[in-house]
């Protein structure tokens, strides 16, 4: 059903909105766009999006006080898709702080053989769920960097299976019961828990060989030492066409079979861990080889401690600041990782979501206009109303937690708002968060202007999604076409907030 505008005190709100940035000294504000003008260029877009893309709107923009300038429906609730992010991004902040870090450890209880280099007592691996393990060089701590620091100490031998502890409770990874079966296990949907690493997914490349008739040669995975649970079976043919089929198989290896061009060039690939705790061993196996510690995996442990003896951290890395995290996980809308960030503020379970949920009204009072079941909007199950976003935009900016919460978000022509690159003048005058499932498309955040910010949530669930985003987009364009960076406060973030780049993902 098509929605009719809803002029909120419009061309009032907006000449107020005017009248106040001049009356501050804003710059720009003399120049600032006329009130009617812009009314009617949001009036011309309307008409167009809700012809080109029908079905269910909500729409809300908003001074950077909150107060609604133009509306579609803006208390009634839709699913919101990956913009939830937002609320955990803020919320994770306002228990943890911005400088929170997760911890990886190695922890031990007895004693080192200094003359023979041997541990002599028990030692576990306590994973806490850092989305940024095992990343690659340069973008996240790893468990080679663990084995490098007992090394240092002298430990050149250890002995026993492979003990995997958390600090919250059992070190597992599972699907959030939110989510729908469908998505349980695609790139986007990998299992999430303490037990994490290399995002709970793994990647390889694969070539043909020198020539027909010889087998594929397996020329990359991650993370390292994940090569040793692919197995190459693939054989090389003549010419360009490939036929490579990557089945996973039930002890949680991998088989590569098929056939591959010689021609070909290499393949890459990508898949969920179905059993990380698989992946774990094989990694840290590559890890403490490459750091020269003999683990002897079959033999028990040499000796015992006393049973009152309390394990210590014998290696210990740490993830980058939390708002590093959140900066990449709203920037690739990396559905672990908030759900990760989720879970280090309000542990794991149903009381989880329902803390989110509490955080998102205390801050905007409106009690009416938010349901979650997740961290990360990947559930259908979500409902958020247009205006809560505003207001949320609006207020959490002000409490104590909230400083330069716009810069979290990607900006325009970056991330996931890599499309939004033409039509404004320069990168950073839109600060947003997307969202998109089947038959959703949302688009949340701030958009600067010479008379002051917008704040602007778009809303859109129907069978033409991505008609609608398009439309959304065009309307970042026609606010924004004489649009400014949003500002940030001098004690900013720091400059390297984001981790890594495109090329770094899965």
């Amino acid at each position: 059903m098509l929605l009719t505008p809803f002029l909120f005190r419009s061309r009032a709100a907006l000449s107020a909105a005017v009248l106040a940035a001049a009356a501050t000294g804003t710059p720009g504000a003399a120049v600032a766009q006329e009130p009617q003008a812009l009314e009617a260029n949001i009036a011309t877009w309307w008409e167009q999006a809700s012809r080109l893309a029908p079905g269910s709107w909500g729409i809300a923009i908003a001074d950077e006080n909150g107060r609604l300038l133009w509306s579609v429906a803006p208390q009634e609730p839709l699913i919101p898709a990956s913009t939830v992010k937002l609320f955990t991004t803020g919320f994770a902040r306002s228990v943890l702080g911005s400088d929170a870090r997760r911890p990886t450890r190695v922890v031990g209880s007895g004693q080192l053989d200094r003359a023979t280099g041997n541990w002599v007592g028990d030692w576990a691996l306590e994973l806490n769920g850092d989305v940024t393990l095992e990343r690659g060089a340069g973008f996240g701590p790893s468990l080679h960097e663990l084995a490098l620091q007992m090394r240092q100490q002298g430990i050149t031998r250890i002995s026993g299976p492979l003990t995997v502890r958390s600090a919250d409770g059992p070190a597992d990874a599972s699907w959030p019961s939110a989510w729908a079966t469908r998505h349980r296990g695609r790139l986007f949907a990998p299992l999430i828990g303490p037990l994490t690493l290399h995002e709970n997914v793994v990647e390889f490349a694969v070539k043909p060989g020198a020539r027909s008739g010889q087998r594929a040669v397996l020329v990359g995975a991650a993370p390292s030492g994940v090569e040793s649970l692919i197995r190459v079976t693939a054989v090389t043919r003549s010419g360009r066409r490939s036929r490579l089929r990557f089945i996973a198989q039930p002890n949680g290896t991998w088989l590569i079979s098929g056939t591959i061009g010689v021609r070909a060039g290499v393949r890459r690939y990508g898949a969920t861990a179905a059993k990380p705790e698989v992946v774990l061993k094989a990694v840290w196996a590559s890890a403490v080889k490459r750091a020269g510690i003999d683990w002897q995996q079959r033999a028990e442990p040499t000796g015992r401690p006393q049973a009152s003896a309390t394990p210590r951290i014998l290696a210990e890395v740490t993830s980058p600041t939390l708002d590093s995290v959140a900066s990449e996980v709203n920037r690739r809308s990396l559905n672990i990782g908030a759900e990760l960030m989720l879970q280090w503020a309000a542990g794991r379970g149903p009381q989880a979501s329902a803390a989110l949920v509490e955080h998102v009204r205390h801050v905007t009072g409106d009690s009416a206009g938010v349901y979650l079941v997740d961290g990360s909007g990947l559930s259908n199950d979500d409902r958020v109303a247009p205006a809560t976003f505003v207001s949320y935009l609006a207020k959490f900016p002000q409490t104590a937690a909230g400083r330069n919460f716009p810069q979290l978000l990607p900006a325009n022509g970056s991330g996931t708002l890599r499309r939004l690159n033409t039509g404004l003048p320069e990168a950073g005058v839109v600060r947003a968060k997307t969202g998109t499932l089947n038959k959703v498309s949302t688009v949340v955040g701030y958009l600067g202007r010479p008379d002051g910010v917008l704040l602007v949530s778009l809303m859109y669930n129907g069978n033409r999604s991505a008609a609608a985003r398009q439309q959304q987009w065009q309307l970042f364009r026609v606010l924004g076409a004489n649009g400014v960076a949003i500002p940030t406060l001098a004690d900013s973030l720091e400059s390297d907030v984001q981790l890594g780049g495109e090329s770094s993902q899965p």
